[in-house]
């Protein structure tokens, strides 16, 4: 029996009722509640990606936003689709470089170029291109190895900010010099200002080299294969994916390569432990590149 005026002892979590509900925990379901949201009110799927990654960029969004709450964050994003514009610049990743990671493009250029060339026309997919680095990257190369007029490049994201940015091949001037020691790196046998035009703190890449590519809206969480390729390159995108999201995208890969096709993924990135490690073989001539060949 307790006498009135004392405090009932503290007793396990799960007695104690809603109130025990710690923030973070509050936080972990209003973020699946703001991911069930965005699922049925936009069609963007983030509901598989990784939770530390998605836990951060909304707090960095809550932040930019003035939100304290997700719960709030999520009210504004249903009622205005240019917020949620505004929301897909922190839940995709834009982060990217022309030649990043060099020895990768090295390795197309002397050991992938040479054996795609035998085709009589070559289908690549850009899978998450970003603000477009990669994508005029692949033009440059092809156009270099002579292959870029029988070539198809597909460049495809699920941020329209971003594709709109990619297509648009325009980036900041004090990025050139970077941009050219990579290239020179990559195995280029020019100078990369051969292939943009600098002015106003700017550069813009030839338009000559965008006639071969194709930039679409397409997500890995909800689209099916929408061409065979011969070339798939997703690098630094499924690391931010959960197993099961992984698992579909490697999926997708894997039903638009041709036989003996290639896969590049992020020097991080593996397929090691993937459900569909069997149906590739590993492509490796250097330690930090991470090519696959469809069986």
């Amino acid at each position: 029996m307790s006498i009135p005026g004392d405090d009932p002892a503290p007793g396990p979590a799960s007695a104690r009722g809603p109130a025990a509900f710690d923030e973070e925990a509050l936080f972990d379901l209003e973020m699946r509640l703001l991911l069930e949201a965005l699922m049925s009110r936009y069609q963007h799927d983030f509901r598989a990606y990784a939770p530390s990654s998605l836990r951060r960029r909304l707090r960095q969004a809550m932040e930019r936003f003035g939100t304290e709450r997700l719960s709030e964050l999520q009210g504004r994003v249903l009622r205005d689709p240019a917020l949620f514009a505004r929301l897909l610049q922190y839940l995709t990743v834009q982060v990217s470089d022309m030649f990043r990671d060099p020895p990768y493009f090295l390795t197309l250029r002397r050991q992938v170029l040479p054996e795609l060339s035998t085709y009589p026309s070559l289908k690549i997919w850009v899978a998450g291109c970003s603000h477009g680095e990669e994508v005029w990257s692949l033009a440059v190369l092809l156009h270099e190895e002579g292959l870029l007029e029988r070539s198809i490049v597909y460049a495809t994201d699920i941020n329209p900010e971003a594709l709109a940015r990619a297509e648009a091949g325009v980036y900041a001037l004090d990025r050139a010099a970077g941009f050219s020691r990579n290239y020179l790196a990559a195995g280029g046998r020019h100078s990369l200002s051969d292939y943009f035009a600098s002015g106003y703190e700017g550069i813009v890449f030839d338009r000559a080299l965008k006639r071969q590519i194709v930039f679409a809206d397409h997500s890995l969480a909800t689209d099916a294969v929408f061409s065979e390729t011969h070339l798939v390159s997703c690098r630094n995108v499924l690391i931010y994916f959960g197993d099961a999201l992984q698992a579909r995208a490697v999926g997708l890969f894997r039903e638009s390569l041709v036989r003996r096709g290639f896969l590049g993924l992020g020097s991080r990135e593996s397929l090691q432990f993937s459900a569909h490690a069997e149906a590739f073989d590993a492509f490796h001539p250097q330690p930090d590149v991470r090519l696959y060949r469809r069986r």
